[in-house]
Protein backbone atom coordinates (compact mmCIF):
# COMPACT_ATOMS: atom_id res chain seq x y z
CA UNK A 1 0.00 0.00 0.00
CA UNK A 2 1.38 3.39 -0.97
CA UNK A 3 1.82 6.16 1.57
CA UNK A 4 -0.97 8.17 -0.01
CA UNK A 5 -3.35 5.18 0.13
CA UNK A 6 -2.38 4.50 3.73
CA UNK A 7 -3.04 8.10 4.73
CA UNK A 8 -6.37 8.11 2.88
CA UNK A 9 -7.43 4.81 4.45
CA UNK A 10 -6.39 5.97 7.90
CA UNK A 11 -8.21 9.29 7.63
CA UNK A 12 -11.36 7.63 6.27
CA UNK A 13 -11.25 5.06 9.08
CA UNK A 14 -10.86 7.81 11.69
CA UNK A 15 -13.76 9.72 10.14
CA UNK A 16 -15.98 6.60 10.14
CA UNK A 17 -15.06 5.81 13.74
CA UNK A 18 -15.89 9.35 14.84
CA UNK A 19 -19.17 9.36 12.87
CA UNK A 20 -20.39 6.08 14.40
CA UNK A 21 -21.18 7.60 17.85
CA UNK A 22 -23.02 10.42 16.08
CA UNK A 23 -25.09 7.91 14.09
CA UNK A 24 -25.80 5.98 17.28
CA UNK A 25 -26.90 9.14 19.08
CA UNK A 26 -29.12 10.24 16.18
CA UNK A 27 -30.82 6.83 15.97
CA UNK A 28 -31.32 6.83 19.73
CA UNK A 29 -32.85 10.31 19.56
CA UNK A 30 -35.19 9.16 16.82
CA UNK A 31 -36.24 6.20 18.99
CA UNK A 32 -36.82 8.55 21.94
CA UNK A 33 -38.84 10.83 19.68
CA UNK A 34 -41.04 7.92 18.58
CA UNK A 35 -41.55 6.89 22.18
CA UNK A 36 -42.42 10.44 23.17
CA UNK A 37 -44.94 10.67 20.31
CA UNK A 38 -46.45 7.34 21.41
CA UNK A 39 -46.64 8.56 24.99
CA UNK A 40 -48.38 11.71 23.82
CA UNK A 41 -50.79 9.99 21.43
CA UNK A 42 -51.74 7.14 23.77
CA UNK A 43 -51.14 7.72 27.45
CA UNK A 44 -51.67 11.49 27.55
CA UNK A 45 -54.59 11.27 25.07
CA UNK A 46 -56.04 8.44 27.16
CA UNK A 47 -55.87 10.60 30.28
CA UNK A 48 -57.71 13.39 28.47
CA UNK A 49 -60.33 10.96 27.16
CA UNK A 50 -61.00 9.48 30.59
CA UNK A 51 -61.26 12.99 32.01
CA UNK A 52 -63.80 13.92 29.36
CA UNK A 53 -65.68 10.64 29.98
CA UNK A 54 -65.85 11.32 33.71
CA UNK A 55 -67.12 14.86 33.05
CA UNK A 56 -69.67 13.42 30.58
CA UNK A 57 -70.96 11.02 33.23
CA UNK A 58 -71.30 13.91 35.70
CA UNK A 59 -73.16 15.92 33.08
CA UNK A 60 -75.40 12.93 32.40
CA UNK A 61 -76.16 12.73 36.10
CA UNK A 62 -77.15 16.42 36.06
CA UNK A 63 -79.22 15.91 32.91
CA UNK A 64 -81.11 13.02 34.60
CA UNK A 65 -81.94 15.21 37.63
CA UNK A 66 -83.10 18.02 35.32
CA UNK A 67 -85.32 15.59 33.46
CA UNK A 68 -87.02 14.49 36.69
CA UNK A 69 -87.80 18.06 37.70
CA UNK A 70 -88.44 19.94 34.44
CA UNK A 71 -90.14 17.10 32.53
CA UNK A 72 -89.86 18.86 29.14
CA UNK A 73 -88.76 17.73 25.69
CA UNK A 74 -85.60 19.90 25.76
CA UNK A 75 -84.33 18.07 28.82
CA UNK A 76 -85.15 14.76 27.17
CA UNK A 77 -83.21 15.69 24.03
CA UNK A 78 -80.27 17.02 26.03
CA UNK A 79 -80.15 13.81 28.02
CA UNK A 80 -80.26 11.74 24.82
CA UNK A 81 -77.37 13.69 23.31
CA UNK A 82 -75.34 13.29 26.51
CA UNK A 83 -76.00 9.53 26.55
CA UNK A 84 -74.84 9.32 22.94
CA UNK A 85 -71.69 11.39 23.70
CA UNK A 86 -70.76 9.25 26.70
CA UNK A 87 -71.28 6.10 24.61
CA UNK A 88 -69.02 7.42 21.89
CA UNK A 89 -66.32 8.33 24.43
CA UNK A 90 -66.50 4.90 26.03
CA UNK A 91 -66.15 3.22 22.64
CA UNK A 92 -62.97 5.28 22.04
CA UNK A 93 -61.28 3.54 24.97
CA UNK A 94 -60.71 0.54 22.70
CA UNK A 95 -58.02 2.57 20.85
CA UNK A 96 -56.08 3.00 24.11
CA UNK A 97 -55.82 -0.70 24.97
CA UNK A 98 -58.75 -0.59 27.43
CA UNK A 99 -61.23 -2.96 25.72
CA UNK A 100 -62.56 -4.42 29.00
CA UNK A 101 -63.22 -1.01 30.49
CA UNK A 102 -64.80 0.17 27.25
CA UNK A 103 -67.13 -2.89 27.23
CA UNK A 104 -68.20 -2.47 30.88
CA UNK A 105 -68.77 1.26 30.54
CA UNK A 106 -70.68 0.65 27.29
CA UNK A 107 -72.94 -1.87 29.04
CA UNK A 108 -73.70 0.67 31.75
CA UNK A 109 -74.43 3.35 29.15
CA UNK A 110 -76.75 1.01 27.28
CA UNK A 111 -78.71 0.36 30.50
CA UNK A 112 -79.02 4.10 30.97
CA UNK A 113 -80.11 4.52 27.34
CA UNK A 114 -82.71 1.81 27.77
CA UNK A 115 -84.05 3.19 31.07
CA UNK A 116 -84.06 6.84 29.96
CA UNK A 117 -87.30 6.70 27.81
CA UNK A 118 -89.25 4.84 30.51
CA UNK A 119 -88.06 7.26 33.17
CA UNK A 120 -89.01 10.22 30.94
CA UNK A 121 -92.47 8.78 30.27
CA UNK A 122 -93.03 8.17 33.99
CA UNK A 123 -91.93 11.72 34.77
CA UNK A 124 -94.32 13.14 32.16
CA UNK A 125 -97.14 11.03 33.60
CA UNK A 126 -96.23 12.35 37.06
CA UNK A 127 -95.67 8.76 38.14
CA UNK A 128 -92.98 9.63 40.61
CA UNK A 129 -92.86 6.14 42.06
CA UNK A 130 -91.87 4.54 38.76
CA UNK A 131 -89.57 7.44 37.80
CA UNK A 132 -87.77 7.36 41.16
CA UNK A 133 -87.54 3.58 41.03
CA UNK A 134 -85.94 3.65 37.59
CA UNK A 135 -83.58 6.40 38.72
CA UNK A 136 -82.65 4.66 41.97
CA UNK A 137 -82.43 1.06 40.74
CA UNK A 138 -81.19 1.49 37.14
CA UNK A 139 -79.94 4.95 36.24
CA UNK A 140 -77.88 5.85 39.32
CA UNK A 141 -76.24 2.36 39.75
CA UNK A 142 -75.31 2.32 36.06
CA UNK A 143 -73.80 5.81 36.34
CA UNK A 144 -71.95 4.90 39.52
CA UNK A 145 -70.62 1.70 37.95
CA UNK A 146 -69.47 3.60 34.84
CA UNK A 147 -67.86 6.30 36.97
CA UNK A 148 -66.12 3.65 39.09
CA UNK A 149 -64.78 1.92 35.99
CA UNK A 150 -63.52 5.26 34.66
CA UNK A 151 -61.65 5.89 37.90
CA UNK A 152 -60.10 2.42 37.80
CA UNK A 153 -59.10 3.00 34.19
CA UNK A 154 -57.56 6.34 35.17
CA UNK A 155 -55.57 4.64 37.93
CA UNK A 156 -54.36 1.94 35.56
CA UNK A 157 -53.48 4.55 32.97
CA UNK A 158 -51.53 6.58 35.51
CA UNK A 159 -49.58 3.47 36.49
CA UNK A 160 -48.89 2.63 32.87
CA UNK A 161 -47.86 6.21 32.12
CA UNK A 162 -45.56 6.23 35.13
CA UNK A 163 -43.99 2.96 33.98
CA UNK A 164 -43.53 4.36 30.48
CA UNK A 165 -41.94 7.53 31.84
CA UNK A 166 -39.63 5.48 34.07
CA UNK A 167 -38.75 3.30 31.11
CA UNK A 168 -38.02 6.38 29.02
CA UNK A 169 -35.87 7.83 31.80
CA UNK A 170 -33.90 4.58 32.05
CA UNK A 171 -33.55 4.46 28.29
CA UNK A 172 -32.34 8.07 28.18
CA UNK A 173 -29.73 7.27 30.84
CA UNK A 174 -28.67 4.17 28.91
CA UNK A 175 -28.44 6.16 25.68
CA UNK A 176 -26.40 8.87 27.40
CA UNK A 177 -24.03 6.28 28.87
CA UNK A 178 -23.83 4.42 25.58
CA UNK A 179 -23.14 7.63 23.65
CA UNK A 180 -20.36 8.64 26.04
CA UNK A 181 -18.86 5.14 25.93
CA UNK A 182 -19.11 5.07 22.14
CA UNK A 183 -17.44 8.48 21.88
CA UNK A 184 -14.64 7.49 24.27
CA UNK A 185 -14.11 4.23 22.39
CA UNK A 186 -14.15 6.09 19.07
CA UNK A 187 -11.60 8.61 20.36
CA UNK A 188 -9.36 5.79 21.63
CA UNK A 189 -9.55 3.93 18.33
CA UNK A 190 -8.99 7.15 16.38
CA UNK A 191 -6.01 7.94 18.63
CA UNK A 192 -4.54 4.46 18.10
CA UNK A 193 -4.92 4.79 14.33
CA UNK A 194 -3.46 8.31 14.41
CA UNK A 195 -0.47 7.11 16.46
CA UNK A 196 0.01 4.18 14.09
CA UNK A 197 -0.11 6.49 11.08
CA UNK A 198 2.28 8.95 12.72
CA UNK A 199 4.76 6.24 13.70
CA UNK A 200 4.53 4.51 10.33
CA UNK A 201 5.49 7.80 8.70
CA UNK A 202 7.73 9.33 11.37
CA UNK A 203 9.99 6.32 12.00
CA UNK A 204 11.08 5.92 8.36
CA UNK A 205 11.61 9.69 8.13
CA UNK A 206 13.79 9.65 11.27
CA UNK A 207 15.70 6.67 9.91
CA UNK A 208 16.23 8.43 6.58
CA UNK A 209 17.33 11.57 8.39
CA UNK A 210 19.83 9.58 10.46
CA UNK A 211 21.07 7.91 7.30
CA UNK A 212 21.59 11.24 5.55
CA UNK A 213 23.47 12.58 8.58
CA UNK A 214 25.61 9.44 8.58
CA UNK A 215 26.37 9.85 4.88
CA UNK A 216 27.19 13.53 5.45
CA UNK A 217 29.58 12.51 8.25
CA UNK A 218 31.30 10.02 5.95
CA UNK A 219 29.74 6.80 7.25
CA UNK A 220 28.96 5.21 3.90
CA UNK A 221 28.27 1.83 5.54
CA UNK A 222 25.09 3.00 7.28
CA UNK A 223 22.20 0.63 6.70
CA UNK A 224 18.61 1.84 6.95
CA UNK A 225 16.15 -0.07 9.12
CA UNK A 226 13.54 0.44 6.38
CA UNK A 227 13.14 -2.82 4.41
CA UNK A 228 14.10 -2.32 0.79
CA UNK A 229 11.28 -4.59 -0.36
CA UNK A 230 8.55 -2.28 0.93
CA UNK A 231 6.03 -1.40 -1.75
CA UNK A 232 5.42 2.19 -0.67
CA UNK A 233 7.35 5.40 -1.20
CA UNK A 234 9.64 4.68 1.76
CA UNK A 235 10.70 1.44 0.13
CA UNK A 236 11.64 3.38 -3.01
CA UNK A 237 13.55 5.91 -0.90
CA UNK A 238 15.36 3.08 0.93
CA UNK A 239 16.40 1.49 -2.34
CA UNK A 240 17.56 4.85 -3.70
CA UNK A 241 19.45 5.53 -0.46
CA UNK A 242 21.31 2.21 -0.62
CA UNK A 243 22.15 2.75 -4.28
CA UNK A 244 23.40 6.25 -3.46
CA UNK A 245 25.55 5.08 -0.51
CA UNK A 246 27.01 2.26 -2.60
CA UNK A 247 27.86 4.61 -5.45
CA UNK A 248 29.32 7.17 -3.05
CA UNK A 249 31.41 4.43 -1.46
CA UNK A 250 32.68 3.33 -4.83
CA UNK A 251 33.46 6.93 -5.79
CA UNK A 252 35.21 7.51 -2.46
CA UNK A 253 37.26 4.39 -2.93
CA UNK A 254 38.16 5.42 -6.47
CA UNK A 255 39.14 8.84 -5.20
CA UNK A 256 41.37 7.36 -2.50
CA UNK A 257 42.94 4.98 -5.00
CA UNK A 258 43.49 7.85 -7.43
CA UNK A 259 45.17 9.97 -4.76
CA UNK A 260 47.27 6.99 -3.72
CA UNK A 261 48.37 6.26 -7.27
CA UNK A 262 48.97 9.91 -8.04
CA UNK A 263 50.99 10.41 -4.85
CA UNK A 264 52.99 7.29 -5.49
CA UNK A 265 53.71 8.32 -9.05
CA UNK A 266 54.75 11.81 -7.92
CA UNK A 267 57.35 10.38 -5.58
CA UNK A 268 59.58 9.25 -8.45
CA UNK A 269 60.04 12.64 -10.18
CA UNK A 270 60.36 14.36 -6.79
CA UNK A 271 63.07 11.93 -5.71
CA UNK A 272 64.86 12.53 -9.03
CA UNK A 273 64.70 16.30 -8.47
CA UNK A 274 65.99 15.95 -4.91
CA UNK A 275 68.76 13.63 -6.12
CA UNK A 276 69.98 16.12 -8.71
CA UNK A 277 69.75 18.94 -6.16
CA UNK A 278 71.95 16.92 -3.82
CA UNK A 279 74.44 16.27 -6.64
CA UNK A 280 74.53 20.00 -7.38
CA UNK A 281 75.13 20.71 -3.68
CA UNK A 282 78.01 18.22 -3.62
CA UNK A 283 79.63 19.96 -6.65
CA UNK A 284 79.42 16.99 -8.96
CA UNK A 285 78.50 19.29 -11.85
CA UNK A 286 80.91 22.00 -10.85
CA UNK A 287 80.99 24.73 -8.20
CA UNK A 288 77.93 26.97 -7.72
CA UNK A 289 78.00 30.72 -7.50
CA UNK A 290 76.51 32.43 -4.41
CA UNK A 291 73.43 33.34 -6.43
CA UNK A 292 73.07 29.73 -7.63
CA UNK A 293 73.50 28.47 -4.03
CA UNK A 294 70.65 30.75 -2.94
CA UNK A 295 68.40 29.42 -5.72
CA UNK A 296 69.53 25.86 -4.88
CA UNK A 297 68.53 26.34 -1.24
CA UNK A 298 65.07 27.63 -2.22
CA UNK A 299 64.54 24.70 -4.62
CA UNK A 300 65.66 22.25 -1.92
CA UNK A 301 63.18 23.66 0.61
CA UNK A 302 60.31 23.51 -1.90
CA UNK A 303 61.28 19.99 -2.98
CA UNK A 304 61.28 18.83 0.66
CA UNK A 305 57.89 20.48 1.22
CA UNK A 306 56.51 18.79 -1.88
CA UNK A 307 57.93 15.42 -0.79
CA UNK A 308 56.38 15.82 2.67
CA UNK A 309 52.98 16.76 1.15
CA UNK A 310 53.08 13.74 -1.18
CA UNK A 311 53.97 11.49 1.76
CA UNK A 312 51.04 12.85 3.75
CA UNK A 313 48.67 12.40 0.83
CA UNK A 314 49.89 8.83 0.46
CA UNK A 315 49.27 8.17 4.15
CA UNK A 316 45.77 9.61 3.97
CA UNK A 317 44.86 7.63 0.87
CA UNK A 318 46.21 4.41 2.37
CA UNK A 319 44.13 4.81 5.52
CA UNK A 320 41.01 5.73 3.52
CA UNK A 321 41.49 2.74 1.21
CA UNK A 322 42.01 0.40 4.16
CA UNK A 323 45.71 -0.03 3.63
CA UNK A 324 47.18 1.96 6.54
CA UNK A 325 49.56 -0.36 8.36
CA UNK A 326 50.09 -0.58 12.12
CA UNK A 327 52.97 -2.33 13.78
CA UNK A 328 52.18 -2.31 17.52
CA UNK A 329 54.99 -3.36 19.79
CA UNK A 330 55.88 -2.91 23.47
CA UNK A 331 57.39 0.52 24.14
CA UNK A 332 58.38 2.38 27.30
CA UNK A 333 56.33 5.53 27.97
CA UNK A 334 59.35 7.20 29.55
CA UNK A 335 61.30 6.67 26.32
CA UNK A 336 58.51 8.28 24.28
CA UNK A 337 58.35 11.30 26.58
CA UNK A 338 62.12 11.68 26.70
CA UNK A 339 62.40 11.69 22.91
CA UNK A 340 59.64 14.28 22.54
CA UNK A 341 61.06 16.48 25.27
CA UNK A 342 64.51 16.44 23.70
CA UNK A 343 63.13 17.09 20.22
CA UNK A 344 61.05 20.15 21.15
CA UNK A 345 63.09 21.66 23.98
CA UNK A 346 65.48 23.31 21.51
CA UNK A 347 62.51 24.75 19.56
CA UNK A 348 61.04 26.05 22.83
CA UNK A 349 64.27 27.88 23.68
CA UNK A 350 64.56 29.34 20.18
CA UNK A 351 60.99 30.69 20.22
CA UNK A 352 61.05 31.71 23.89
CA UNK A 353 58.13 29.41 24.76
CA UNK A 354 57.85 27.51 28.02
CA UNK A 355 57.62 23.78 27.27
CA UNK A 356 56.78 21.19 29.89
CA UNK A 357 56.11 17.44 29.87
CA UNK A 358 54.02 16.20 32.81
CA UNK A 359 53.73 12.53 33.76
CA UNK A 360 50.99 11.68 36.29
CA UNK A 361 51.28 8.88 38.79
CA UNK A 362 49.81 5.52 37.90
CA UNK A 363 50.85 5.42 34.26
CA UNK A 364 51.84 1.97 32.99
CA UNK A 365 55.55 1.58 32.39
CA UNK A 366 54.95 -0.15 29.09
CA UNK A 367 52.28 0.13 26.38
CA UNK A 368 51.72 -1.68 23.08
CA UNK A 369 51.52 0.97 20.37
CA UNK A 370 52.92 1.67 16.93
CA UNK A 371 55.70 3.93 18.18
CA UNK A 372 56.40 5.64 14.86
CA UNK A 373 52.72 6.45 14.29
CA UNK A 374 52.16 7.76 17.82
CA UNK A 375 55.31 9.88 17.60
CA UNK A 376 53.95 11.22 14.32
CA UNK A 377 50.65 12.17 16.01
CA UNK A 378 52.23 13.78 19.07
CA UNK A 379 54.89 15.47 16.96
CA UNK A 380 52.20 16.95 14.69
CA UNK A 381 50.17 18.24 17.65
CA UNK A 382 53.22 19.72 19.37
CA UNK A 383 54.41 21.31 16.13
CA UNK A 384 51.00 22.96 15.70
CA UNK A 385 51.07 24.12 19.31
CA UNK A 386 54.47 25.78 18.86
CA UNK A 387 53.38 27.18 15.48
CA UNK A 388 50.40 29.04 16.92
CA UNK A 389 51.83 30.03 20.33
CA UNK A 390 53.44 33.51 20.53
CA UNK A 391 56.66 34.38 22.38
CA UNK A 392 56.25 34.13 26.15
CA UNK A 393 53.49 31.52 25.87
CA UNK A 394 53.51 27.93 27.02
CA UNK A 395 53.04 24.45 25.60
CA UNK A 396 52.37 21.41 27.77
CA UNK A 397 52.20 17.67 27.10
CA UNK A 398 50.57 15.68 29.90
CA UNK A 399 49.85 11.98 30.30
CA UNK A 400 47.58 10.40 32.93
CA UNK A 401 46.12 6.94 33.41
CA UNK A 402 42.46 6.13 32.71
CA UNK A 403 40.52 2.88 32.78
CA UNK A 404 42.53 0.48 30.66
CA UNK A 405 44.34 3.23 28.76
CA UNK A 406 46.24 6.49 28.68
CA UNK A 407 44.93 10.04 28.27
CA UNK A 408 47.37 12.39 26.50
CA UNK A 409 46.71 16.13 26.28
CA UNK A 410 48.58 18.80 24.33
CA UNK A 411 47.77 22.27 25.66
CA UNK A 412 48.97 25.63 24.33
CA UNK A 413 48.27 29.30 24.98
CA UNK A 414 48.07 30.19 21.33
CA UNK A 415 45.54 31.92 19.08
CA UNK A 416 42.76 29.34 19.54
CA UNK A 417 40.16 28.11 17.07
CA UNK A 418 36.70 29.66 16.54
CA UNK A 419 33.90 27.42 17.94
CA UNK A 420 32.09 27.09 14.61
CA UNK A 421 35.26 25.70 12.99
CA UNK A 422 36.09 23.06 15.63
CA UNK A 423 33.90 20.31 14.04
CA UNK A 424 35.88 20.58 10.78
CA UNK A 425 39.50 20.69 11.92
CA UNK A 426 40.02 16.94 11.38
CA UNK A 427 38.83 17.11 7.78
CA UNK A 428 41.36 16.87 4.96
CA UNK A 429 42.76 20.16 3.66
CA UNK A 430 40.71 22.16 6.18
CA UNK A 431 42.51 25.10 7.74
CA UNK A 432 41.04 27.29 10.45
CA UNK A 433 41.04 31.08 10.32
CA UNK A 434 43.91 31.22 12.83
CA UNK A 435 46.49 30.50 10.08
CA UNK A 436 47.54 34.14 10.11
CA UNK A 437 48.84 33.58 13.64
CA UNK A 438 51.02 30.66 12.51
CA UNK A 439 54.72 30.95 11.87
CA UNK A 440 54.41 28.60 8.87
CA UNK A 441 51.54 27.48 6.71
CA UNK A 442 50.45 23.88 6.29
CA UNK A 443 48.45 21.76 3.90
CA UNK A 444 45.68 20.83 6.30
CA UNK A 445 46.50 17.11 6.35
CA UNK A 446 48.26 16.68 9.70
CA UNK A 447 45.16 16.52 11.89
CA UNK A 448 43.34 14.27 9.42
CA UNK A 449 46.27 11.81 9.52
CA UNK A 450 46.46 12.09 13.32
CA UNK A 451 42.78 11.23 13.66
CA UNK A 452 43.10 8.19 11.40
CA UNK A 453 46.14 6.91 13.31
CA UNK A 454 44.45 7.36 16.69
CA UNK A 455 41.26 5.64 15.54
CA UNK A 456 43.35 2.84 14.00
CA UNK A 457 44.74 2.27 17.52
CA UNK A 458 41.17 2.03 18.82
CA UNK A 459 41.34 5.44 20.47
CA UNK A 460 39.67 8.83 20.18
CA UNK A 461 40.92 12.36 19.61
CA UNK A 462 39.09 15.58 20.41
CA UNK A 463 39.76 19.28 20.67
CA UNK A 464 38.68 22.13 22.92
CA UNK A 465 39.64 25.68 22.13
CA UNK A 466 38.92 29.26 23.14
CA UNK A 467 39.99 32.04 20.76
CA UNK A 468 42.67 34.18 22.34
CA UNK A 469 43.16 31.77 25.25
CA UNK A 470 44.48 28.52 23.83
CA UNK A 471 43.77 25.03 22.53
CA UNK A 472 43.81 21.55 24.08
CA UNK A 473 43.95 18.33 22.05
CA UNK A 474 42.99 15.18 24.00
CA UNK A 475 43.94 11.67 22.88
CA UNK A 476 42.58 8.57 24.56
CA UNK A 477 44.43 5.34 23.68
CA UNK A 478 44.10 1.81 25.08
CA UNK A 479 47.27 0.57 26.75
CA UNK A 480 47.25 -2.62 24.70
CA UNK A 481 46.56 -2.40 20.95
CA UNK A 482 45.92 -5.63 19.06
CA UNK A 483 48.45 -6.24 16.34
CA UNK A 484 46.97 -5.46 12.95
CA UNK A 485 48.65 -5.35 9.57
CA UNK A 486 46.09 -2.98 8.08
CA UNK A 487 43.04 -0.96 8.99
CA UNK A 488 39.96 -2.05 7.11
CA UNK A 489 37.65 0.72 6.08
CA UNK A 490 33.99 -0.47 5.87
CA UNK A 491 32.24 0.07 2.56
CA UNK A 492 28.49 -0.14 1.92
CA UNK A 493 27.27 -3.56 0.89
CA UNK A 494 25.71 -4.09 -2.46
CA UNK A 495 21.94 -4.18 -2.62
Amino acid sequence: MTLRSRLAAGLVTIAVILVCPLVFAIRSLHALHDDAVGLRDREFAGVLLLGRLREGLNDLRHQELGLLFTKDAASRQAMGRQVELVGTLSDSLIHFQFPDYARDIGASIRKIAQAAPAEYDAALASDTVVADSLSFHVFVPALNRADSIVRVAESKLRERTFDRVQSQTTEITAIETGSIAAMVLALILAGIIAIWLTRSINQPIVDLKSGMHAIADGDLSYRLRIPSDRSDEFGELARSFHVMSRQLGELDKLKAEFVSVASHELKTPINVMMGYLQLLEEGVYGPLTPKQLEVHKTLGLQANTLARLVSQLLDVSRFEAGGGRLEPRPVQIDAILADLENAFQVLAVQRQIQFRVERHDGLPDQVVWDLDRINEVLGNLLSNAFKFTPHGGSVELSLEPVDGGVLMEVHDTGAGIPPEQLPHIFEKFYQADNQRSARASGAGLGLAIAKQIVEAHGGTISCESTPGVGTTFSIMLPAQVTRRTSIQRPLPASI
